[in-house]
């Protein structure tokens, strides 16, 4: 039960079992599992309600995406003899608050169903540490048997442009745009820069990406990677391999990038997320930060030193990805109120980046496996399936172990690779081989084809003849 002491009618202290630091998604797994065990838990979050993912994310993106997909779907109508495409329009204002009303139901839905029937167990203000399992809020000092810090990250901005005003937007600010400038720059086109650089382009702006690597979407893989930028330099200019600079002019605004110059409206920035640790104090918790203030913790069992205390989600600077997140934080919860720990396995990796055609990864990527030579398959998506779609474009490349054919890792950008991505994903975590994957039904015609494709390129440089007939598992003696 939880228990608070008055002092002249003000609640100013509190003991709790736990206290959970952020009510965004790994908080909220947190919170779950520590739920069934003990009610004695308090949620605290400061600023906006709604996780990162519905309010500012994963759902407002996916949204914005999907307008810009339907709207660029015009331009191949004519071909299925589809008639009048040319006269589609666009009200850009409008889509936009179609973006915000389909986000508001997402972050509403949290609120309404975990965060109101919390009552005073929902402490909204900012929390720091005093000593490890103590926590100021205010007026109020928490007293708890374990913490699990859960505060989120925020967006990158340089100090540099920081004097940039509303001509610079990031994934906090996009969303809440009435409407959107003729010309946007994209700088960072890691997935979330390319994802919205590409929706946004698609929406009928012009649009100009910049990145000081020469890989999109996170690829590592070259092969895969000559094919995406070949792809989406076809729909958008493309600025690789320079830093860029901003300036503000009587035009809107200078970008360079190297020796290149372009003028525009506004720019999206996209250089990353830093972690919320500022104000926190977590010095006082006595074991080293790194250089972001991100103290160190297993991976496993997310705790933080030997203390009571865990981290999980975007904070911990790991994996920012929802299910990793969401899986951080039920590993920190469970912890969090059960003796002795457990430690749980991590999920084989999977990024997926929801362009078109989408860029995934799956298991290992290339810089991991690289260097231990081994087997490479490869196909490109121009089958039947990809042709019939008018999206017939991308690339897939998958590694395995060259002894056993065990699979390690693929990269792609493929027409539905999330899809494909997830397959491999699983039969990666399933330690399958290439054989296995060969064995099971591909349907036709399918995307899973190429993918089938890619693994009968692997098995030729697998140095393993498992079966003269590869794919196709014999029965045994008559």
């Amino acid at each position: 039960m939880i228990t608070t002491r008055m002092r002249e009618g003000v609640a100013m202290e509190r003991l709790v079992d736990v206290a959970v630091i952020g009510a965004g998604t790994a908080g909220i797994n947190a919170l779950a599992e520590i739920r069934k065990v003990t009610e004695d838990v308090v949620l605290i979050n400061s600023g906006p309600l709604g996780t990162t993912c519905a309010r500012v994310g994963c759902m407002p993106s996916k949204i914005m995406i999907q307008v810009g997909d339907d709207y660029h779907r015009r331009q191949v109508l004519g071909e299925e003899g589809i008639e009048r495409a040319d006269r589609l329009g666009i009200d850009v204002a409008q889509s936009m608050g179609h973006v915000r009303a389909l986000r508001d139901s997402f972050v509403d839905a949290i609120i309404d169903d975990i965060i109101e029937p919390l009552g005073d167990r929902f402490i909204e203000g900012r929390a720091e540490f005093v000593e490890p399992t103590v926590l100021r809020v205010g007026g109020l000092t928490l007293h708890a048997g374990s913490v699990v810090i859960a505060t989120g990250s925020r967006p990158v901005i340089p100090p540099r442009w920081a004097d940039l005003g509303g001509h610079l937007l990031t994934t906090d600010t996009i969303f809440e745009q009435e409407n959107l400038p003729a010309h946007m720059a994209v700088i960072g086109l890691g997935a979330i820069g390319l994802e919205l650089g590409q929706a946004l382009q698609r929406t009928g702006l012009a649009v100009t990406g910049v990145d000081q690597l020469e890989h999109l979407g996170g690829l590592q893989d070259p092969e895969v990677n000559r094919t995406a930028v070949e792809i989406f330099r076809k729909e958008m200019p493309l600025f690789l391999g320079a830093d860029a600079d901003i300036q503000k002019v009587d035009r809107g605004l200078r970008v360079t990038a190297g020796e290149r110059e372009f003028f525009a409206d506004k720019v999206l920035l996209s250089i990353g997320r830093a972690p919320n640790t500022d104000g926190l104090h977590l010095e006082r918790l006595g074991v080293e930060l790194d250089r972001h203030g991100v103290p160190e913790h297993d991976r496993h069992t997310m705790q933080v030193g030997h203390l009571p205390v865990f981290i999980a989600g975007d904070v911990a600077d790991d994996r920012p990805i929802l299910h990793e997140v969401a899986h951080e934080g039920t590993v920190a919860g469970y912890n969090a109120v059960h003796d002795p720990m457990v430690g749980f396995k991590r999920k084989t990796p999977l990024v997926i980046c929801f362009s078109d055609p989408n860029i995934c990864r799956a298991g290992a990527a290339w810089n991991e496996v690289k260097d231990a030579d081994p087997a490479i398959g490869a196909a490109h998506f121009r089958g039947g399936r990809e042709k019939i779609m008018l999206r017939s474009h991308g690339m897939i490349r998958i590694y395995a172990e060259r002894k056993t054919g065990r699979l390690l890792g693929t990269e792609m950008v493929a027409p539905d690779g999330e899809h494909l991505a997830h397959l491999m994903a699983w039969s990666i975590q399933q330690n399958l081989t290439a054989f296995d994957l060969l064995a099971m039904p591909f349907y036709h015609p399918t995307v899973e084809e190429t993918l089938k494709a890619a693994l009968g390129d692997l098995i030729d440089a697998i140095d393993n003849d498992q079966s003269a007939l590869p794919g196709y598992e014999p029965l045994g003696p008559p």
